[in-house]
């Protein structure tokens, strides 16, 4: 009985230390994330392999439906008058891929599967396009100083933490969040607080100390 009493304190106490860490499930207003991104390079094309989890249907609705995850290959090739492409990507003993589709507005070519899990480090990509075909080793572009997505969206609620504390009705988070892993020059983080209205807060993270580099507020 004694032992009760004198762990009941500590009981408690960690019960607060619990719930003064946050508390609130943010993550459960995910609409979409991009965790991971696999580049290669050659003369002919630049690859990318995206590890997506997207809400459907997707829409700037400040809700977040469930998600599905979905690897995305897009290339853009050196030659503008080439066509034809068709992906195999191989990963963890298994390979998946298909004839890939020209997107006017970005001028590449683009590939989209579901899948049930992403892989990690590197995965090999085999390109076939006018009967030529390169096969090639993509890497990840995180290290082991990149944060996770959710470590991500923990820096932008603290830096947001007016703009989120205002979206809070009845105990419950009124908008969506998009947390997606660029790289440029380095690596990046966007992450998006979208409204209801379309209504927008988007920032610019290093994806290694969580550092908000750039803001923009945007209506719908």
């Amino acid at each position: 009985m004694k032992k009760f009493f004198l762990s009941l304190p500590l009981l408690i106490f960690g019960l607060t230390a619990l719930a003064g860490c946050g508390g609130y499930d943010y993550e459960k207003h995910l609409s979409e994330t991009r965790s991971d991104i696999f580049c290669a390079e050659t003369e002919e094309f630049i690859v990318t392999l995206s590890c997506i989890s997207r809400e459907h249907p997707f829409a700037s609705d400040g809700v977040a439906c469930p998600r599905a995850d979905l690897m995305e290959v897009t290339l853009t090739a050196a030659d503008k008058q080439a066509s034809g492409f068709t992906v195999t990507v191989s990963a963890d003993g298994t390979d998946w891929g298909g004839e890939m589709s020209f997107r006017n507005v970005r001028d590449d070519w683009f590939y989209s599967e579901s899948t049930d899990s992403f892989p990690e480090k590197s995965v090999t990509i085999r390109i076939d396009w006018e009967g030529q075909f390169r096969e090639i080793e993509a890497t990840s572009v995180k290290n082991e100083d990149t944060m996770s997505v959710s470590e991500a969206l923990e820096h932008a609620i603290k830096q947001e933490k007016t703009a989120v504390d205002a979206r809070m009705k009845d105990g419950a988070f009124q908008s969506e969040f998009r947390v997606r892993l660029l790289r440029r020059d380095r690596n990046y983080y966007y992450v998006g607080i979208i409204d209801g209205d379309g209504t927008t807060i988007s920032l610019l993270l290093d994806a290694e100390s969580g550092e908000v580099l750039a803001r923009r507020e945007s209506d719908s």
